[in-house]
Protein backbone atom coordinates (compact mmCIF):
# COMPACT_ATOMS: atom_id res chain seq x y z
CA UNK A 1 0.00 0.00 0.00
CA UNK A 2 1.56 3.70 -0.66
CA UNK A 3 1.86 5.48 1.92
CA UNK A 4 0.61 8.98 1.14
CA UNK A 5 0.30 10.37 4.84
CA UNK A 6 3.30 13.00 3.87
CA UNK A 7 3.89 16.52 6.24
CA UNK A 8 3.53 18.39 3.02
CA UNK A 9 0.68 18.61 0.12
CA UNK A 10 3.31 18.79 -2.22
CA UNK A 11 4.57 15.68 -1.18
CA UNK A 12 1.44 13.71 -0.67
CA UNK A 13 0.95 14.73 -4.36
CA UNK A 14 3.64 13.52 -5.66
CA UNK A 15 3.37 10.18 -4.08
CA UNK A 16 -0.29 10.01 -5.37
CA UNK A 17 1.44 10.55 -8.91
CA UNK A 18 3.93 7.44 -7.87
CA UNK A 19 1.05 5.50 -6.65
CA UNK A 20 -0.94 5.77 -9.42
CA UNK A 21 2.04 4.76 -12.36
CA UNK A 22 1.80 1.36 -13.32
CA UNK A 23 5.24 1.62 -14.86
CA UNK A 24 7.56 0.58 -11.70
CA UNK A 25 6.74 -2.19 -8.78
CA UNK A 26 5.54 -1.90 -5.31
CA UNK A 27 8.84 -1.41 -3.34
CA UNK A 28 10.26 1.21 -5.95
CA UNK A 29 6.96 3.05 -5.21
CA UNK A 30 7.65 2.37 -1.48
CA UNK A 31 11.52 3.81 -1.37
CA UNK A 32 10.05 6.77 -4.21
CA UNK A 33 7.77 7.68 -1.57
CA UNK A 34 9.88 7.90 1.05
CA UNK A 35 12.45 9.88 -0.81
CA UNK A 36 9.89 12.99 -1.52
CA UNK A 37 10.60 14.34 2.15
CA UNK A 38 14.70 15.14 0.42
CA UNK A 39 12.70 17.17 -1.59
CA UNK A 40 13.41 21.05 -1.05
CA UNK A 41 10.54 23.01 0.20
CA UNK A 42 10.59 25.78 -2.82
CA UNK A 43 9.62 22.93 -4.88
CA UNK A 44 6.08 22.80 -2.93
CA UNK A 45 5.70 26.32 -4.64
CA UNK A 46 6.96 25.68 -8.10
CA UNK A 47 3.40 24.97 -10.69
CA UNK A 48 3.17 23.84 -14.19
CA UNK A 49 0.87 24.49 -16.93
CA UNK A 50 -2.06 23.16 -17.44
CA UNK A 51 -1.72 23.16 -21.04
CA UNK A 52 0.45 20.41 -21.05
CA UNK A 53 -2.05 18.37 -18.38
CA UNK A 54 -5.14 18.91 -21.47
CA UNK A 55 -3.12 17.48 -23.47
CA UNK A 56 -1.91 14.55 -21.84
CA UNK A 57 -5.56 13.65 -20.86
CA UNK A 58 -6.50 14.34 -24.85
CA UNK A 59 -3.61 11.97 -26.04
CA UNK A 60 -4.94 9.06 -23.60
CA UNK A 61 -8.43 9.44 -25.23
CA UNK A 62 -6.98 9.82 -28.64
CA UNK A 63 -5.23 6.50 -27.74
CA UNK A 64 -8.44 4.98 -26.87
CA UNK A 65 -9.82 5.11 -30.36
CA UNK A 66 -11.35 9.21 -29.83
CA UNK A 67 -11.40 12.18 -32.15
CA UNK A 68 -9.76 15.14 -30.21
CA UNK A 69 -9.80 18.27 -31.75
CA UNK A 70 -6.39 20.18 -30.28
CA UNK A 71 -7.18 23.84 -29.34
CA UNK A 72 -5.25 23.87 -26.02
CA UNK A 73 -2.12 24.35 -26.57
CA UNK A 74 -0.34 27.86 -28.14
CA UNK A 75 2.17 26.48 -30.35
CA UNK A 76 1.34 28.24 -34.57
CA UNK A 77 0.73 25.30 -36.83
CA UNK A 78 3.28 26.59 -39.31
CA UNK A 79 6.38 25.08 -40.33
CA UNK A 80 9.37 27.16 -39.75
CA UNK A 81 9.98 29.05 -42.90
CA UNK A 82 12.53 27.01 -45.03
CA UNK A 83 15.19 29.77 -44.77
CA UNK A 84 15.63 29.67 -41.29
CA UNK A 85 16.50 25.87 -41.20
CA UNK A 86 18.66 26.22 -44.14
CA UNK A 87 20.89 28.41 -42.04
CA UNK A 88 20.96 26.14 -39.29
CA UNK A 89 21.73 23.36 -41.64
CA UNK A 90 24.20 25.30 -42.92
CA UNK A 91 25.76 26.58 -39.63
CA UNK A 92 26.03 22.74 -38.20
CA UNK A 93 27.33 21.30 -41.63
CA UNK A 94 30.12 23.96 -40.67
CA UNK A 95 30.77 22.48 -37.82
CA UNK A 96 29.23 25.07 -35.25
CA UNK A 97 28.42 22.85 -32.63
CA UNK A 98 30.72 24.32 -29.55
CA UNK A 99 30.11 26.86 -27.16
CA UNK A 100 28.90 30.48 -27.81
CA UNK A 101 29.03 33.07 -25.85
CA UNK A 102 27.06 32.78 -22.71
CA UNK A 103 24.78 36.19 -23.21
CA UNK A 104 24.54 35.31 -27.07
CA UNK A 105 26.47 35.26 -30.33
CA UNK A 106 27.63 39.38 -31.18
CA UNK A 107 26.15 39.03 -34.78
CA UNK A 108 22.82 38.18 -33.05
CA UNK A 109 22.94 40.46 -30.59
CA UNK A 110 23.73 43.38 -32.54
CA UNK A 111 20.61 42.01 -35.16
CA UNK A 112 18.55 41.99 -32.12
CA UNK A 113 19.30 45.58 -30.85
CA UNK A 114 18.92 46.95 -34.33
CA UNK A 115 15.71 45.10 -34.44
CA UNK A 116 14.45 46.56 -31.25
CA UNK A 117 15.26 49.75 -31.89
CA UNK A 118 13.33 50.16 -34.77
CA UNK A 119 10.64 48.61 -33.53
CA UNK A 120 10.24 50.51 -30.08
CA UNK A 121 12.03 53.69 -30.68
CA UNK A 122 14.46 53.54 -28.69
CA UNK A 123 18.28 53.07 -29.20
CA UNK A 124 19.19 49.62 -27.87
CA UNK A 125 23.25 48.52 -27.63
CA UNK A 126 24.05 44.64 -28.08
CA UNK A 127 25.51 44.52 -24.58
CA UNK A 128 21.76 45.31 -23.29
CA UNK A 129 20.38 41.59 -25.09
CA UNK A 130 20.69 38.25 -23.56
CA UNK A 131 19.86 35.24 -25.53
CA UNK A 132 18.17 32.78 -23.83
CA UNK A 133 16.89 29.38 -24.88
CA UNK A 134 13.56 30.29 -25.14
CA UNK A 135 11.79 33.49 -23.67
CA UNK A 136 10.85 31.57 -20.41
CA UNK A 137 14.59 31.79 -19.10
CA UNK A 138 14.31 35.95 -19.15
CA UNK A 139 11.40 35.98 -17.05
CA UNK A 140 12.82 33.31 -14.95
CA UNK A 141 16.03 35.16 -14.26
CA UNK A 142 14.58 38.55 -13.81
CA UNK A 143 12.26 37.34 -11.44
CA UNK A 144 14.73 35.29 -9.48
CA UNK A 145 17.36 38.49 -10.17
CA UNK A 146 14.70 41.36 -8.55
CA UNK A 147 12.61 39.53 -5.79
CA UNK A 148 13.02 37.62 -2.67
CA UNK A 149 10.96 37.11 0.65
CA UNK A 150 9.28 39.80 1.53
CA UNK A 151 9.37 41.23 -1.95
CA UNK A 152 6.16 41.71 -4.02
CA UNK A 153 5.75 40.93 -7.57
CA UNK A 154 2.80 42.12 -9.15
CA UNK A 155 1.33 40.07 -12.28
CA UNK A 156 -1.63 40.16 -14.46
CA UNK A 157 -4.99 37.40 -13.85
CA UNK A 158 -5.67 36.13 -15.94
CA UNK A 159 -2.33 35.54 -17.67
CA UNK A 160 0.69 33.32 -18.10
CA UNK A 161 0.43 30.90 -15.40
CA UNK A 162 4.20 30.73 -14.71
CA UNK A 163 4.68 33.76 -13.83
CA UNK A 164 2.87 33.52 -10.45
CA UNK A 165 4.69 29.79 -10.05
CA UNK A 166 8.42 31.70 -11.11
CA UNK A 167 7.16 34.58 -7.85
CA UNK A 168 6.55 31.74 -5.62
CA UNK A 169 9.49 30.03 -6.32
CA UNK A 170 11.99 33.11 -5.78
CA UNK A 171 10.02 33.29 -1.95
CA UNK A 172 8.24 36.61 -2.97
CA UNK A 173 4.90 37.27 -2.82
CA UNK A 174 2.65 37.58 -5.99
CA UNK A 175 -0.37 40.05 -6.35
CA UNK A 176 -2.55 39.16 -8.91
CA UNK A 177 -3.73 42.50 -10.98
CA UNK A 178 -7.23 41.65 -12.81
CA UNK A 179 -7.52 42.29 -16.35
CA UNK A 180 -11.48 43.12 -16.50
CA UNK A 181 -13.52 41.87 -19.33
CA UNK A 182 -15.67 45.37 -18.92
CA UNK A 183 -12.19 47.12 -19.67
CA UNK A 184 -11.08 44.78 -23.10
CA UNK A 185 -9.02 42.86 -20.76
CA UNK A 186 -6.61 45.89 -19.52
CA UNK A 187 -6.14 46.80 -16.16
CA UNK A 188 -7.29 49.54 -14.14
CA UNK A 189 -4.67 51.95 -13.63
CA UNK A 190 -6.18 53.16 -10.10
CA UNK A 191 -6.43 49.38 -9.09
CA UNK A 192 -3.12 49.04 -9.93
CA UNK A 193 -1.88 52.22 -7.50
CA UNK A 194 -3.74 50.34 -5.12
CA UNK A 195 -2.03 47.22 -5.29
CA UNK A 196 1.42 48.74 -5.44
CA UNK A 197 3.31 49.32 -1.91
CA UNK A 198 7.10 50.53 -1.00
CA UNK A 199 7.23 45.64 -1.36
CA UNK A 200 7.03 45.99 -4.99
CA UNK A 201 10.35 45.05 -6.94
CA UNK A 202 8.62 44.34 -10.45
CA UNK A 203 5.29 44.66 -12.23
CA UNK A 204 4.46 42.44 -15.18
CA UNK A 205 2.43 43.09 -18.34
CA UNK A 206 2.10 41.10 -21.44
CA UNK A 207 1.05 42.64 -24.34
CA UNK A 208 -0.52 41.06 -27.07
CA UNK A 209 -1.67 39.22 -23.94
CA UNK A 210 -2.16 35.46 -22.97
CA UNK A 211 -4.64 34.09 -22.64
CA UNK A 212 -7.14 36.90 -23.52
CA UNK A 213 -5.53 38.24 -26.96
CA UNK A 214 -5.62 41.87 -25.73
CA UNK A 215 -3.52 44.70 -26.32
CA UNK A 216 -2.76 47.36 -24.08
CA UNK A 217 -3.12 51.06 -25.14
CA UNK A 218 -0.62 53.64 -25.21
CA UNK A 219 -3.10 55.54 -22.62
CA UNK A 220 -2.77 52.41 -19.94
CA UNK A 221 1.02 51.93 -19.78
CA UNK A 222 1.17 55.51 -19.28
CA UNK A 223 -0.25 55.53 -16.01
CA UNK A 224 1.69 52.40 -15.24
CA UNK A 225 4.95 54.41 -16.20
CA UNK A 226 4.06 56.81 -14.11
CA UNK A 227 3.79 54.76 -11.29
CA UNK A 228 7.09 52.97 -11.98
CA UNK A 229 8.98 55.96 -11.59
CA UNK A 230 6.67 56.91 -8.95
CA UNK A 231 7.76 54.24 -6.79
CA UNK A 232 10.84 53.15 -8.54
CA UNK A 233 10.18 49.45 -9.59
CA UNK A 234 11.11 47.76 -13.09
CA UNK A 235 8.83 46.39 -15.06
CA UNK A 236 8.61 43.18 -17.10
CA UNK A 237 6.99 43.64 -20.35
CA UNK A 238 6.24 40.10 -21.98
CA UNK A 239 6.19 41.25 -26.10
CA UNK A 240 6.21 37.32 -27.18
CA UNK A 241 3.27 38.36 -29.11
CA UNK A 242 4.29 41.30 -30.67
CA UNK A 243 4.28 40.65 -34.03
CA UNK A 244 0.83 38.78 -34.19
CA UNK A 245 -1.57 41.51 -34.40
CA UNK A 246 -4.59 43.05 -36.31
CA UNK A 247 -5.59 46.48 -37.14
CA UNK A 248 -3.21 47.88 -34.39
CA UNK A 249 0.18 48.15 -32.98
CA UNK A 250 1.09 46.63 -29.63
CA UNK A 251 2.51 49.71 -28.00
CA UNK A 252 6.09 49.11 -25.74
CA UNK A 253 6.55 50.46 -22.37
CA UNK A 254 9.99 50.69 -23.00
CA UNK A 255 9.14 53.00 -25.82
CA UNK A 256 7.78 55.41 -23.04
CA UNK A 257 10.11 58.09 -21.77
CA UNK A 258 12.24 57.74 -19.23
CA UNK A 259 11.16 53.53 -19.20
CA UNK A 260 13.73 52.14 -20.72
CA UNK A 261 16.33 52.30 -18.24
CA UNK A 262 13.76 50.26 -15.81
CA UNK A 263 11.89 47.98 -18.46
CA UNK A 264 13.29 43.92 -19.43
CA UNK A 265 11.78 43.12 -22.41
CA UNK A 266 10.93 39.54 -23.24
CA UNK A 267 10.60 38.82 -26.82
CA UNK A 268 11.90 35.63 -29.19
CA UNK A 269 11.32 33.36 -31.81
CA UNK A 270 8.97 31.09 -30.58
CA UNK A 271 5.91 32.63 -31.73
CA UNK A 272 6.59 34.89 -34.65
CA UNK A 273 8.66 32.24 -36.94
CA UNK A 274 6.80 29.24 -35.81
CA UNK A 275 10.20 27.95 -34.17
CA UNK A 276 8.57 26.70 -31.04
CA UNK A 277 10.52 23.63 -30.47
CA UNK A 278 13.87 25.44 -31.43
CA UNK A 279 13.69 27.49 -28.01
CA UNK A 280 15.14 30.85 -28.51
CA UNK A 281 14.55 34.00 -27.07
CA UNK A 282 16.01 37.03 -25.54
CA UNK A 283 15.66 39.93 -23.25
CA UNK A 284 16.64 43.67 -23.39
CA UNK A 285 17.50 44.75 -19.90
CA UNK A 286 18.98 48.02 -18.24
CA UNK A 287 23.28 47.06 -18.73
CA UNK A 288 23.10 47.11 -15.00
CA UNK A 289 20.94 44.26 -14.94
CA UNK A 290 21.97 42.83 -17.94
CA UNK A 291 25.14 41.91 -16.50
CA UNK A 292 23.36 39.75 -13.86
CA UNK A 293 21.04 37.64 -16.05
CA UNK A 294 23.93 36.90 -18.19
CA UNK A 295 25.12 35.80 -14.49
CA UNK A 296 22.20 33.14 -13.87
CA UNK A 297 22.55 31.79 -17.78
CA UNK A 298 26.55 31.30 -17.02
CA UNK A 299 24.93 29.14 -13.81
CA UNK A 300 22.22 27.85 -15.62
CA UNK A 301 22.82 26.77 -19.15
CA UNK A 302 25.90 27.95 -20.21
CA UNK A 303 24.95 28.74 -23.60
CA UNK A 304 22.37 28.69 -26.85
CA UNK A 305 23.68 26.36 -29.72
CA UNK A 306 25.55 28.54 -32.54
CA UNK A 307 23.69 26.73 -35.05
CA UNK A 308 20.26 27.98 -33.36
CA UNK A 309 21.13 31.66 -33.25
CA UNK A 310 22.40 30.78 -36.66
CA UNK A 311 18.62 30.32 -37.79
CA UNK A 312 17.96 33.88 -35.24
CA UNK A 313 19.89 35.71 -37.57
CA UNK A 314 18.40 34.49 -40.46
CA UNK A 315 15.02 34.65 -38.91
CA UNK A 316 15.56 38.55 -38.68
CA UNK A 317 17.74 39.36 -41.86
CA UNK A 318 15.55 37.34 -43.76
CA UNK A 319 12.65 37.70 -46.18
CA UNK A 320 9.20 38.10 -43.33
CA UNK A 321 6.72 37.51 -46.00
CA UNK A 322 6.13 34.13 -44.16
CA UNK A 323 5.22 35.99 -41.09
CA UNK A 324 2.85 38.04 -42.77
CA UNK A 325 0.69 35.23 -44.47
CA UNK A 326 0.53 33.53 -41.02
CA UNK A 327 -0.50 36.52 -39.06
CA UNK A 328 -3.40 36.72 -42.98
CA UNK A 329 -4.24 33.02 -41.65
CA UNK A 330 -4.73 33.40 -38.16
CA UNK A 331 -6.67 36.88 -38.83
CA UNK A 332 -9.08 34.85 -40.80
CA UNK A 333 -9.22 31.80 -38.31
CA UNK A 334 -10.00 34.74 -35.54
CA UNK A 335 -12.97 35.84 -37.45
CA UNK A 336 -14.56 32.40 -38.02
CA UNK A 337 -14.10 31.47 -34.44
CA UNK A 338 -15.57 34.70 -32.88
CA UNK A 339 -18.62 34.39 -34.99
CA UNK A 340 -19.09 30.78 -34.24
CA UNK A 341 -18.51 30.89 -30.61
CA UNK A 342 -20.65 34.06 -30.38
CA UNK A 343 -23.64 31.58 -31.98
CA UNK A 344 -23.32 28.97 -29.55
CA UNK A 345 -26.03 29.16 -26.24
CA UNK A 346 -24.64 30.88 -23.33
CA UNK A 347 -21.23 31.86 -24.87
CA UNK A 348 -20.23 35.41 -25.17
CA UNK A 349 -16.69 36.06 -26.62
CA UNK A 350 -14.86 39.08 -27.77
CA UNK A 351 -12.38 39.79 -30.90
CA UNK A 352 -8.90 39.56 -29.59
CA UNK A 353 -6.93 42.34 -31.00
CA UNK A 354 -3.35 40.35 -30.72
CA UNK A 355 -2.16 36.48 -30.11
CA UNK A 356 -3.57 33.26 -31.44
CA UNK A 357 -6.46 32.90 -28.57
CA UNK A 358 -10.08 33.74 -28.49
CA UNK A 359 -11.38 33.92 -24.22
CA UNK A 360 -14.84 33.47 -24.59
CA UNK A 361 -17.27 33.91 -21.45
CA UNK A 362 -19.33 30.99 -21.04
CA UNK A 363 -20.92 32.17 -17.41
CA UNK A 364 -24.60 31.49 -19.13
CA UNK A 365 -24.08 28.17 -19.49
CA UNK A 366 -24.45 27.35 -16.13
CA UNK A 367 -20.87 25.54 -15.51
CA UNK A 368 -18.16 26.14 -14.21
CA UNK A 369 -14.68 26.93 -16.50
CA UNK A 370 -13.03 23.89 -15.28
CA UNK A 371 -16.40 21.46 -15.50
CA UNK A 372 -17.36 23.00 -19.02
CA UNK A 373 -13.82 22.58 -20.30
CA UNK A 374 -13.55 18.84 -18.69
CA UNK A 375 -17.34 18.17 -20.72
CA UNK A 376 -15.82 19.26 -24.04
CA UNK A 377 -13.18 16.90 -23.96
CA UNK A 378 -14.72 14.15 -22.30
CA UNK A 379 -17.96 14.48 -24.36
CA UNK A 380 -17.20 16.62 -27.36
CA UNK A 381 -13.98 16.00 -28.21
CA UNK A 382 -12.49 19.36 -28.13
CA UNK A 383 -9.78 20.41 -25.88
CA UNK A 384 -9.80 23.70 -24.64
CA UNK A 385 -8.23 25.21 -21.42
CA UNK A 386 -10.29 26.59 -18.40
CA UNK A 387 -9.83 30.38 -17.54
CA UNK A 388 -9.33 29.20 -14.12
CA UNK A 389 -5.47 28.06 -15.38
CA UNK A 390 -4.24 31.43 -15.87
CA UNK A 391 -5.78 32.65 -12.69
CA UNK A 392 -8.31 33.09 -10.83
CA UNK A 393 -9.91 35.68 -12.64
CA UNK A 394 -10.11 33.45 -15.39
CA UNK A 395 -13.27 32.18 -13.94
CA UNK A 396 -16.40 32.05 -16.56
CA UNK A 397 -14.05 31.75 -19.05
CA UNK A 398 -12.23 29.46 -21.36
CA UNK A 399 -9.07 29.38 -23.25
CA UNK A 400 -9.05 27.96 -26.92
CA UNK A 401 -6.36 28.59 -29.44
CA UNK A 402 -6.61 29.01 -33.08
CA UNK A 403 -3.73 27.74 -34.58
CA UNK A 404 -5.32 24.95 -36.09
CA UNK A 405 -6.71 24.74 -39.49
CA UNK A 406 -9.75 26.18 -40.21
CA UNK A 407 -11.76 23.21 -40.85
CA UNK A 408 -10.58 21.91 -37.55
CA UNK A 409 -11.87 24.95 -35.37
CA UNK A 410 -14.76 24.85 -37.66
CA UNK A 411 -15.71 21.46 -36.55
CA UNK A 412 -14.86 22.05 -33.29
CA UNK A 413 -17.23 25.18 -33.08
CA UNK A 414 -19.83 22.25 -34.39
CA UNK A 415 -19.18 19.73 -31.60
CA UNK A 416 -19.87 22.42 -29.17
CA UNK A 417 -22.76 23.54 -30.75
CA UNK A 418 -24.15 19.52 -30.65
CA UNK A 419 -23.01 19.34 -27.00
CA UNK A 420 -24.14 22.59 -25.68
CA UNK A 421 -27.53 22.35 -27.54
Amino acid sequence: MCDNSLGSAFRAMMGREWCSSGAVDEEERRRAVQLQDLLAERMGRLGTESAFEVLARARALEAQGRSIIHLEIGEPDFDTPPHIVEAAIEALRGGDTHYTPAAGLPELRAAIAEEVSRTRGIPVEPDRVVVTPGGKPIMFFTILALAEEGAEVIYPDPGFPIYESVIRFAGATPVPLPLREELGFAFDPDELRRLVTKRTRLVIVNSPHNPTGAVIGREVLEELARLAQEYGFIVLSDEIYRRIVYDVEAPSIASLPGMAERTVILDGFSKTYAMTGWRLGYGVAPRWLAEHLVRLAVNCHSCVPGFTQRAGLAALRGPQDAVDRMVAEFRRRRDAVVAGLNSLPGVRCAVPAGAFYVFPNVTETGRSASELARELLEQAGVAVLAGTAFGRYGEGYLRLSFANSLENLLEAIERMRRYLG
